[in-house]
C-alpha cells in the first residue's frame, strides 16, 4: 500500500479533525493550538487548504519542541505533497523520488533543486500565527 501511495503522490498528513482550528485573514493565518491536537505534540503535523488560501499549507511541530510552516508543494513535482518524518528533523516529498527538506525548507537530498517556500510562525496567547506575507525561498 506504501508504494501506490508513493505512486500516486498521496501523503500521510491529513487535515485537521477541527476545520473551525483555523481561520485566513489579513495574509496570515491563525490557528488555536487548544483546538489544533494533531500539532501539539512533536512529530505532528496538520495540513491547511482550502478558506481563501492560494496554496496548500503544511503546519508541523518540529522534533526541536518549534513550529513551522512550508508552502505543501514539491518543489521536485510540483504537484506532490510534503509529509514530516518522524524520526528525523526532515520533511520529505511523498512521491517515489523522495526529496528530502530541512525544517527550514532546504534541499536536503533527492531530485530537488530548489528550496520549499516557508512561512514564519509565532506563538502568541494560545495561537499560532502563521505570517504568508513573509515567505521565504
Amino acid at each position: 500500500m506504501k508504494l501506490l501511495k508513493m505512486i500516486f503522490g498521496i501523503c500521510d498528513t491529513g487535515g485537521p479533525s477541527d476545520e473551525g482550528c483555523w481561520s485566513v485573514s489579513d495574509h496570515q493565518i491563525v490557528v488555536g493550538m487548544n483546538r489544533a491536537k494533531e500539532i501539539l505534540t512533536p512529530g505532528g503535523a496538520v495540513r491547511l487548504e482550502g478558506k481563501g488560501l492560494s496554496g496548500k499549507i503544511l503546519l508541523f511541530h518540529g522534533l526541536d519542541g518549534k513550529f513551522y510552516a512550508v508552502k505543501n508543494k514539491c518543489t521536485h513535482i510540483g504537484g506532490r505533497r510534503i509529509d514530516p518524518t518522524i524520526e528525523h528533523d526532515r520533511l520529505k516529498c511523498c512521491s517515489v523520488m523522495g526529496s528530502v527538506f530541512n525544517y527550514k525548507g532546504e534541499v536536503v537530498s533527492g531530485p530537488a533543486r530548489k528550496p520549499l517556500v516557508s512561512y514564519p510562525v509565532t506563538t502568541e496567547s494560545g495561537r499560532l500565527i502563521i505570517s504568508l506575507q513573509k515567505e521565504t525561498a
